[in-house]
Order: structure tokens, then sequence, then C-alpha cells
């Protein structure tokens, strides 16, 4: 994304210290990630310091400071999901993607985050891909999910 662009995202929280967490969001909602660069930015409009600025992005998981996938896998392993087995569908993800937990694919397809909880115990095992929850999870199924969305993305790469 263009600085002009990020500067013009920015413009609401010019001077404001308080906003500088929506504005983290709304940069990572635009852009995927928050970079170095949009970092600074953000932290100049809103009037912190860049350390107070890289402190907040640090510490809330939501945000990341490197690109992610375009799936963003989030494997649920909160006490339902763990009793459940959680730790096999880990497994499974990681030998068909070849990656773990904070790795982006080499392709820019996938990532995948560990997360608390994603609220849905009763369907535990539990992983949510961009937002949509797929739960009930076995080996089998969440092959069977990743290799449609890799279907999927070849199919828009010959379009």
């Amino acid at each position: 994304m263009k600085s002009k662009t990020v500067d013009q995202l920015l413009e609401p929280y010019a001077g404001a210290p308080a906003y500088i967490i929506q504005a983290l969001q709304d940069i990572q909602n635009t852009c995927g990630y928050i970079s170095k660069e949009n970092l600074k930015t953000a932290a100049l409009r809103c009037g912190v310091p860049y350390s107070y600025a890289y402190s907040i992005a640090t510490f809330y998981k939501a945000f990341s400071l490197t690109p992610r996938g375009t799936y963003i896998i989030k494997l649920c392993d909160g006490t339902a999901c763990h009793l459940k087995m959680s730790s096999e569908i880990l497994a499974e993800i990681e030998d068909i993607l070849g990656i773990g937990p904070g790795e982006t694919t080499g392709d820019g397809l996938f990532s995948i985050e560990i997360v608390n909880c994603l609220g849905a115990c009763a369907m535990a095992p539990v992983v949510s891909i961009n937002e949509e929850l797929h739960g009930y999870l076995t080996r089998t199924k969440i092959r069977a999910l990743l290799k449609d969305l890799m279907a999927r993305a070849g199919e828009a790469d010959n379009e």
C-alpha cells in the first residue's frame, strides 16, 4: 500500500494518541499486516513514540508485523479443543503445509496461528480460516479442507 493511502487512512487519528490501536487495526485490515514503515507512520500520525506503538503491535496477538498468508488458519487450543486432540489437527496441518505455528508457506498462501479460544467449544476441535469456523475436525476433514483451498487458489491463478 502506498504511503499516501496510509496517510489518508490515518487522517482521523491525527494527534490522537488514544486511537493508536484503532489506527493499527485499520492498517492491518487494509494491508493484511503492519509494516515497519506503516507502524512508524501510525505512531507519528497519532502522536505517540514509535516504541509505544511497537509495544502495542507486539503485545496483541491480533496484530502481525510480517506478511501473512492469503488463508490464515487459527487453530484453537483451548481446553475443549485440546482435550479433543487439537494437537493431532496441528500435526496434520504441519504435515500438509510444511510449516508450523507463526509461519507462512513460501507461496504466501497459508499462515498458521495457535489461539487460546475461538468460542466454539461444542464443535471442538475447531479452526478458523479467514474468520470462517470449521469444527468437529479430524485429520481427514482438515486434509480435505486444505486440499480444497489449494485447489481454489490454483483455479484463481489460472484465471
